[in-house]
């Protein structure tokens, strides 16, 4: 399929009702090692912790091999067989809250395509508006990116290092646990996560995935911790080069004034995410 024939996807919007309950933050909280205590209704919700809500519900029969959903339906029918979260730029207008009644609606903004180092690349990318009862909460672009299998053999490019001049940083060392229990909060069921064979023998990579959003999850978390009195009002990040579960990696950052600049280092050295976030007040 040609990006012509892509091209009618743009503008078709989705609109989705959800509420935000507490067993989800809960979870996640256990899943970050945080000692909160448990949430109660009226307890704001984390930057990034509405990726709980909204799930991609499909039914069984309409999983493809991979575990996403078949291709079609409101986002496009990309042929390329990868696909990963290439980053989102958010900003949050006002929390919200445990209880609440929360409406997404989403939009195809833009599809995109260019050649890449390894191939041709497919860009989507997903305008959401979530809003409550306080009118506009939170606006997110989200970028999903697609490519092909690498060739037999193929040496992927090489990742730019990271920066070293952080002001704080956290190790984080992966493991099954803790991709599966991130798959099973987001009810994501790409095998790359949780499924060694299939993430080492189908699509080529050295140990399971770890997400980019779950990682761009530990970035705000670590900011938070840091900083537990700071609003986030808006945050960006970009994923760089894949981690795995073979090894650690550090969450880092610093902060200048109200501008956090924040990163995944991998055990070489590399960068994995870059990111920003500003702060109301900290």
């Amino acid at each position: 399929m040609h990006l012509e024939d892509l091209k009618p996807w743009v503008g078709k919007t989705e609109t989705l009702e959800d509420h935000v309950t507490l067993a989800p933050m809960a979870a996640l909280a256990a899943t970050l090692d945080r000692d909160d205590p448990p949430p109660r209704l009226g307890d704001d919700l984390a930057p990034c912790w509405h990726w709980l809500y909204f799930l991609p519900v499909h039914p069984l029969a309409t999983i493809a091999t991979d575990g996403h959903p078949k291709r079609g339906g409101f986002l496009p029918p990309v042929a390329l067989p990868r696909r990963m979260w290439g980053g989102s730029r958010l900003a949050f207008m006002h929390p919200q809250r445990a209880g609440s009644t929360v409406t997404r609606t989403s939009r195809i903004a833009d599809i995109s395509a260019k050649q890449g180092r390894s191939g041709p690349l497919v860009f989507v990318r997903v305008h959401h508006e979530l809003s409550d009862a306080q009118g506009l909460a939170i606006v997110e672009d989200h970028d999903i990116v697609y490519r092909e299998m690498p060739l037999a053999g193929e040496t992927p490019p090489q990742a730019p290092a990271a920066r070293t001049d952080e002001k704080y940083s956290r190790r984080i060392t992966p493991d099954p646990v803790l991709l599966l229990r991130y798959s099973a909060l987001t009810f994501n069921g790409h095998r790359i996560h949780y499924d060694r064979p299939y993430a080492v023998g189908e699509e080529a990579y050295p140990g399971l995935v770890v997400h980019g959003p779950l990682i761009a999850t530990l970035l705000i978390d670590q900011l938070r911790r840091q900083y537990p009195t700071a609003q986030v009002k808006t945050f960006e990040f970009k994923a760089i080069s894949p981690l795995f579960d073979t090894a650690h990696f550090d969450i880092c950052g610093r902060l200048d004034g109200d501008l956090a600049t924040l990163w995944a280092r991998g055990p070489q050295g590399q960068l994995a995410i870059q990111a920003t976030a500003t702060l109301a007040s900290h």
